[in-house]
């Protein structure tokens, strides 16, 4: 690659992730119907011709989106030294991550959301996020596999109701916020309960595993 050619990589890396980061607002806000191409144009400074040369047009722009952002809590995951743990620690900290990545991202949890409300229409063209999300599985599979053998997990517990678990607890404190704080006067993301909540995460899904 030439020495020209670099720099014109880097500011087309640097344009697509500032695109990708003001798509995730406006869709995440305004669903993918509401979502306008040219407010992204507009908020990036770019144009809507910009935008399609890049993604190929709005459907293409908001699957890189929900790629990316599936990508973000996946590589999140694998990044946890897992095979340096025991499992039961192994097992809290792969929780902790998500607990962490999914109050970190709302967006996400909008996104997630925006997708559900579609039942997942548009996922479904993303072949590769079945890949992607099978690596939460299957690193779950092998903590639970090391537990089973070395006698703290018990028997009959499938990796993907563990996943389900530990993203269900996480995904409801942020999406439900608002909702159960106006219902029971407490905001899930209080700074003050939070290392409470995080403890209670681990010991939920722990305590399943060593129930006898």
């Amino acid at each position: 690659m030439s020495v020209d050619a670099q720099p014109r990589r880097r500011d087309a890396e640097r344009t697509r992730a500032e695109l990708l980061d003001v798509a995730t607002e406006e869709f995440a806000e305004r669903g993918y119907s509401g979502a306008r191409v040219d407010e992204i144009a507009n908020r990036t400074r770019t144009t809507k011709r910009m935008i399609y040369y890049y993604f190929g047009g709005k459907e293409q722009l908001y699957l890189a989106v929900l790629e990316r952002a599936y990508a973000e809590i996946r590589a999140a995951e694998q990044a946890v030294d897992v095979e340096h743990l025991d499992p039961v620690a192994a097992l809290r900290r792969l929780a902790e991550v998500t607990f962490d990545h999914h109050e970190a991202h709302p967006a996400f949890i909008k996104l997630v959301g925006v997708e559900n409300a579609q039942h997942a229409k548009h996922m479904n063209h993303v072949a590769r996020l079945v890949d992607l999300n099978s690596s939460a599985v299957d690193l779950l599979h092998g903590v639970l596999d090391r537990g089973r053998r070395d006698g703290v997990f018990r028997d009959g517990v499938d990796a993907l109701d563990v996943h389900m678990l530990i993203s269900s607890f996480c995904f409801f404190r942020v999406a439900n916020r608002h909702t159960f704080g106006a219902l029971f006067d407490r905001d899930l993301l209080d700074p003050a309960r939070r290392t409470f909540y995080r403890t209670m995460l681990g010991d939920l899904v722990t305590g399943y595993l060593q129930e006898v």
